[in-house]
């Protein structure tokens, strides 16, 4: 995965960091830590600027962020009600969780969705509650972006630096993008098995 990856960012540039977010964003078979250290590593060969890494992922990462706000807030939180009732086994939730998030964000919304931007997992799916409890689109573009950016930016300066320390980066980034897989893997097990629903009556 981590080859295809690579292949990919070296023959497409800009190009193939922006559909790899985008994809990362929607359906995430690659996450952001594995494509933005690779795209960084890349600038450090000098086929891409650091900076032209940083926006191509932040617009690609920002393209997937709005069509999930988008289509979160035409289904509505209401409409939402039944999927969580089927299916809050397998995304660890149920409608407690949902209410408790509307109440947030009525207070917080703004530095909800930035502050999510920046932490691993989260930052995927955050759009969703943002569109579903109906944040106002400027805001949610403005955060977004401040937070979607500053999450890319990390990413890929820590892929340059070590594209400047090491000649053959692959071997480094990649086993570490396989240890970054089976963390996120082991984490959403662990989430399966220790959670409850807390109204299993509703």
């Amino acid at each position: 995965m981590a080859d295809w990856t690579i292949s990919l960012i070296h023959e497409t540039r800009y190009v193939g960091v922006f559909l790899l977010m985008f994809l990362e964003t929607v359906f995430p078979p690659i996450p952001s830590e594995i494509i933005m250290p690779l795209a960084g590593a890349e600038a450090a060969r000098g086929s891409m600027t650091l900076w032209g890494v940083i926006a191509s992922g932040t617009a690609g990462a920002m393209l997937g962020n709005l069509f999930w706000y988008a289509l979160a807030r035409v289904i509505g939180v209401r409409r939402f009600k039944p999927f969580i009732e089927r299916f809050g086994r397998w995304l660890t939730m149920d409608w407690a969780d949902v209410e408790k998030a509307e109440r947030a964000f009525g207070r917080f919304g703004p530095a909800i969705v930035c502050i999510g931007r920046l932490l691993p997992t989260l930052r995927s799916i955050i759009s969703i509650p943002a569109g579903l409890l109906n944040l106002r689109l400027k805001s949610f573009l403005i955060w977004s972006t401040v937070g979607t950016a500053g999450w890319t930016a990390l990413l890929a300066l820590s892929g340059w630096g070590l594209g400047r320390l090491f000649k053959d980066v692959e071997k480094v980034l990649g086993p570490l993008s396989i240890a970054i897989i089976a963390v996120i893997v082991a984490a959403y097990i662990w989430r399966q098995l220790t959670w409850r629903n807390r109204h299993p009556e509703a």
